[in-house]
């Protein structure tokens, strides 16, 4: 649990450092917050905001080994198999998978923005760029903005899915 949360407030801070310098709106003081609420709050400018942060890794076993977790015998069959899928269906796939599952969830907020972070070094800001007319978004959802950042470190910026 520990990890994860040192996991959002990094995609957090380099979310809100990216978002500042992209639009000279400052984003500052965060917080992390129990279920029910989102994962981090700050201000943007004077306002609250929450974030709501999920990364994206693609597959369970993909996560397992970019996390440096131990990986089995049915975990390196399992990434054996997805090396026949085209690494652009594998990020659509993985991209409108956890917009679905957060779409689902309710928030106990007045403005909440969703993060993805991606962590899979597979996917260049490219490859998200050319699948974003792919995306599907569900039509509910709690999300005011719904923003990308395009690697692990932010080196290639941020990408706005919604609006």
């Amino acid at each position: 649990m520990q990890e994860k949360i040192e996991l959002e407030h990094e995609a957090a801070k380099l979310f809100m450092r990216l978002y500042e310098q992209k639009t000279g709106i400052p984003m500052r003081h965060i917080w992390h917050n129990e279920p029910k609420k989102p994962d981090v709050s700050c201000y943007l400018g004077d306002r609250r905001l929450d974030l709501e942060i999920a990364h994206l890794y693609g597959s369970e076993e993909e996560a397992q080994l970019i996390l440096g977790r131990k990986v089995s015998i049915r975990t390196l069959e399992a990434l054996h198999r997805l090396i026949t899928v085209p690494v652009g269906e594998r990020l659509l796939n993985a991209l409108n998978a956890i917009l679905a599952s957060k779409a689902e969830k309710s928030y106990h907020s007045d403005r909440v923005w969703l993060v993805l972070r991606n962590a899979n070094p597979l996917w260049s800001r490219e490859e998200l760029e050319d699948n974003l007319h792919r995306v599907t978004l569900p039509e509910s959802h709690s999300f005011e903005q719904i923003w990308v950042v395009g690697d692990m470190e932010g080196k290639s910026g941020i990408l706005r899915l919604f609006p």
